[in-house]
């Protein structure tokens, strides 16, 4: 039997396939069965600032509401805090005694205060790490690129110094060098990249000439980016690589591995065929593992990198060029 085993951010877990930060890890239930089904570690849904600041803004909202009335109302919550984020950190700890594999919180602020202040309060939840979520969705003019480095360096630096469980760092791919702001960050010490974020878009109702929110699945075809990047990543930097997006099947996982990633998280797939789906991935591997004679994932991990490969030129723009100069090859005749 393959030895499916994998060191990731200095922890091991018993596959590669982790369960990406989403809704589903917000059930303990479903947190068994994907531990039982074979998932190497879980990623606890992201927490945002807008969470935090939004929630504590209702609850100051409703306790002005009794300023004008009679004291004892007052005096109904004489302790009442906000629960909002709290309810967060219980179910994250939850979470953690729940099952015994890994369980990686997941955090999304703007501020850097916010992003250094509950970074140390999910730590004391007793998780295994911690996955900096650095989504930024630019909706403003007067800052730069840089700014948007510079701050996101900042806060690394501030959160390093001040929590002691391993740190990921989960990124877009919507910088100028995606390579040099990964290298300036591995180099204060992060554990792990996740590439990629999902970057939602809005969306909008034509008949009801109304902004709308739909939730899209990724397929395979999302991963190819994340594989580019893994694949010029690895050995080139101190940190593992966990590949996001569009691992659907245990193929996607193989072609990420093989890149060079130490792990995948997966959410999409499980949203679709459910937490078995986890032990069909896994099994799907080991078979293709064992067909080529592989007895562990790091006897071929990396083996398609840029620094292990032949052509030099398969991670760069030469393949992308190669595939327009010979466009004519798979046009259909009835367009001719």
């Amino acid at each position: 039997m393959a030895n499916l085993g994998v060191r990731y951010m200095g922890l091991d877990l018993k596959s590669p396939i982790i369960i990406g930060a989403s809704n589903l890890s917000d059930n303990v239930d479903r947190l068994k069965k994907l531990e039982a089904a074979g998932a190497g570690a879980i990623v606890y849904k992201t927490l945002f600032e807008e969470q935090i600041e939004l929630e504590s803004l209702e609850l100051d909202n409703d306790l002005e509401a009794y300023n004008e009335r009679h004291p004892e109302m007052v005096r109904i919550f004489p302790e009442l805090h906000h629960a909002g984020p709290k309810g967060h950190l219980h179910r994250l700890k939850k979470a953690k005694n729940a099952v015994g594999i890994p369980v990686i919180g997941s955090l999304n602020c703007t501020s850097t205060s916010t992003w250094a202040d509950w970074a140390v309060r999910m730590q004391d939840t007793g998780i295994d790490g911690l996955e900096l979520n650095f989504y930024s969705s630019p909706a403003r003019f007067d800052i730069t690129g840089a700014d948007i480095i510079s701050s996101q360096l900042e806060v690394l630096e501030l959160v390093k110094a001040k929590v002691k469980i391993p740190i990921s760092v989960k990124l877009s791919p919507f910088y100028g060098n995606p390579l040099e702001v990964i290298s300036r960050m591995d180099k204060l010490g992060v554990n792990a990249f996740v590439l990629f974020n999902r970057m939602y878009q809005p969306d909008i109702d034509i008949d009801a000439e109304a902004m709308k929110q739909s939730y899209v699945f990724s397929r395979s075809d999302d991963s190819r980016l994340s594989l580019r990047y893994s694949g010029l990543l690895y050995k080139r930097i101190e940190a593992q690589i966990s590949a996001a997006t569009g691992v659907v099947t245990a193929e996607e996982a193989i072609k990420m591995i093989l890149s060079g990633a130490s792990t995948v998280q997966v959410v999409s797939a499980v949203y679709k065929n459910g937490p078995e789906y986890i032990k069909t991935m896994l099994a799907e591997m080991e078979m293709w593992m064992k067909s080529k004679g592989y007895d562990a994932i790091e006897g071929f991990r990396g083996n398609l990198s840029y620094v292990n490969l032949k052509d030099p030129f398969a991670y760069t723009r030469a393949q992308y060029i190669d595939i327009l100069m010979r466009s004519s090859e798979w046009i259909n005749p009835w367009f001719i």
